[in-house]
């Protein structure tokens, strides 16, 4: 018998669209008992509305998964190029209900 079996691998397709990618400068955060949902927002100067550029929709199981493979790849960035500044930012007043976090 062969003890040496390949884990079955996902082919995943990227079309045109999708891998020019969607810029994002605020996510905004939702949660409820069993989803989260994050908007990814483009805001611009001397534009008076905002618009949600991107939704997407996780299990929590994914979140979670989602935030410790972000904060993985934010460390292996900074052993490269050194640590990200962040900078303090007025409060962007809005909220579409229910639990909010911003990014």
């Amino acid at each position: 018998m062969d003890d040496n079996k390949k884990e079955p691998q996902l082919n995943i397709e990227l079309d045109q669209e999708i891998a020019e990618g969607t810029y994002s400068n605020l996510a905004i955060i939702n949660h409820s008992v069993s989803e989260f949902i994050v908007d990814f927002i483009n805001i611009m100067p001397g534009v008076p509305k905002a618009k949600v550029k991107s939704r997407i929709i996780l299990t929590p199981q994914h979140a979670k998964r989602l935030s410790k493979a972000l904060a993985d790849n934010v460390r292996k960035f900074e052993q490269v190029h050194g640590e990200i500044k962040d900078y303090e930012q007025p409060p962007i007043p809005m909220n579409f209900g229910g639990t909010t976090g911003e990014a």
